[in-house]
């Protein structure tokens, strides 16, 4: 028996995400294997997240609070809004997802740069509504396209800043300009997952906009700078009639106690956060400058990542390198053939990398 399945669902080309260490080590019979292709903390998870997990364990038998009352309690605290203006995720990506479900369908779509964050053509295919990407330029978002690229029937604008997979930024000032353009029947999606990395003087969050632009949702993640992305925990800030409707398609108990609990913690933890960022700020410049010694080309990149264009096949370089141990991100299905995205690690796993590269590459 085969059950019909819509031509927009059948459609999908799924999500794929990093491969696991444990699967490459069993497929390769590899040992010692270095993951640098989720763009996840080397330093692991916040400690203070994990005695609070611990202590925890006791009422796995219970369900969680529905709304994470108390983990939007101290998001509010933090960014100096109301608890009821935060909404939680399972991981920041359900946000965009629960837009989706909320704003769009066939009649009502949705704006975004092509080569950005690729669950965001997902979020809007799930839904079966228009949807345009705009192309980049420079590997950046362009912002008059955009805003050129909105109709009546826009509903959803979805922006990373900084931008996933190239680790480029649109500087504060500039998307405020851009936010003024914007109608205000149009929703603007602002993921900042990545806003803690960042140490260009000319980035700002635009969490402090908030007041201004009651048609703009910002979302941020426990899952990079905190170290728990295994937890699955985002969440977004917006106004109330935002959040109110984000709440009504949002499913029961989408963020686990554990979560719940681990990221009150983490959010506490911040001398934790401050070693992620500092080794990052060393780390990011040397592996850069690293690839660039190979005669590599490096988009520049204030994230936890670089995206580096190779001489041949992104996938064939991601299988190559593969087979020395070393786990990146080949982009090709982004729009990128012959790119792949490397997290930046420790100093031993960043030379990890660039030995392995050296070696594929013959130089």
């Amino acid at each position: 028996m085969s059950i019909p399945v819509p031509p927009y669902i059948e459609a999908i080309r799924p999500y794929v995400p990093g491969k696991p260490v444990q699967e490459v080590e069993r497929e390769l019979g590899l040992k010692g294997t270095v993951k640098m292709a989720s763009n996840e903390n080397p330093l692991g998870p916040s400690p203070k997240a994990v005695e609070a997990v611990r202590a925890f364990l006791g009422d796995l038998h219970i369900y969680p609070e529905g709304s994470g009352f108390y983990l939007c309690q101290a998001l509010a605290r933090c960014f100096g809004v109301e608890a009821g203006n935060v909404v939680l995720g399972n991981g920041s990506v359900e946000l965009v997802e629960m837009s989706a479900r909320a704003y769009l369908n066939r009649e009502a779509g949705a704006v975004y740069s092509a080569g950005s964050f690729a669950m965001y053509p997902i979020a809007c295919q799930v839904v079966d509504a228009p949807q345009k990407a705009v192309p980049m330029r420079g590997r950046n978002h362009d912002l008059d396209a955009l805003l050129a690229a909105l109709d009546e029937r826009t509903r959803l604008l979805i922006l990373d800043n900084p931008i996933n997979p190239t680790g480029r930024y649109v500087p504060r000032g500039e998307l405020e300009a851009f936010l003024e353009r914007v109608p205000p029947n149009v929703l603007v999606i602002l993921d900042e997952a990545y806003k803690e990395f960042v140490k260009a003087p000319d980035y700002g969050s635009v969490m402090p906009l908030l007041s201004r632009f009651p048609n703009l949702l910002v979302l941020g993640t426990f899952s990079k700078a905190y170290g728990l992305a295994g937890l699955r925990v985002g969440y977004g800030v917006a106004g109330r009639e935002v959040t109110q409707t984000l709440h009504k398609v949002r499913s029961p108990f989408n963020t686990t106690s554990a979560a719940q609990v681990a990221a009150m913690a983490a959010l506490e933890d911040v001398e934790f956060v401050a070693r992620g960022v500092a080794l990052n700020a060393r780390e990011l410049p040397r592996l850069a400058a690293g690839c660039e010694s190979l005669g590599l080309t490096v988009t520049p990149s204030v994230a936890n990542f670089v995206l580096v264009d190779f001489p041949e096949d992104a996938n064939d370089t991601f299988q190559a390198l593969l087979r020395e141990g070393v786990i990146v991100r080949p982009m090709k299905g982004n729009g990128y053939p012959r790119s792949l995205r490397v997290s930046v690690h420790t100093p031993e796993g960043n030379d990890r990398f660039l030995e392995a590269a050296r070696k594929i590459l013959g130089r």
